[in-house]
């Protein structure tokens, strides 16, 4: 792993499921992440997901491609366009830093973005540990 290397894309469908699952589970109750009728009196199309749902799947996207063994250490996001019930939201990496760790492992910086059909949703760096190949974090 060096820095530059690009991580596959993730492409996640964004359902009304989703949404309101990742409200709940995040105890986001505001009603513009389940109610339609609410959010569309507030402005928005539908529903839409919470920055909290959102930061989990960087965090899924992040140790699906690193390894299980991978521990998130920093999540620094913004969000940007919203996803809606319907849309896709493709998620994409870039190893910017590799520093080793003294134990053998690396301490890793990636640049996130996540991008649905009306722009990008998320952007920003998730720094990783990593532990050396055969390791344990």
């Amino acid at each position: 792993m060096r820095a530059g290397d690009e991580l596959p894309p993730l492409e996640i469908e964004i359902t009304r499921t989703l949404i309101v699952a990742g409200a709940i589970a995040s105890r986001d109750f505001q009603d513009v992440h389940h109610d339609a009728e609410l959010a569309r009196a507030k402005g928005s199309p539908d529903i839409f997901m919470n920055i909290l749902t959102t930061n989990g799947l960087v965090g899924r996207y992040i140790t699906d491609c690193l390894g299980p063994a991978a521990v998130l250490r920093k999540v620094a996001i913004r969000l940007g366009a919203p996803n809606h019930p319907g849309d896709t939201m493709v998620l994409t990496g870039r190893i910017e830093e590799v520093v080793a760790d003294v134990d053998g492992g690396d301490t890793v910086v990636v640049r996130v973005l996540g991008a649905n059909a009306i722009g990008r949703h998320v952007s920003g760096t998730v720094t990783v540990s990593v532990p050396p190949r055969g390791g344990t974090p």
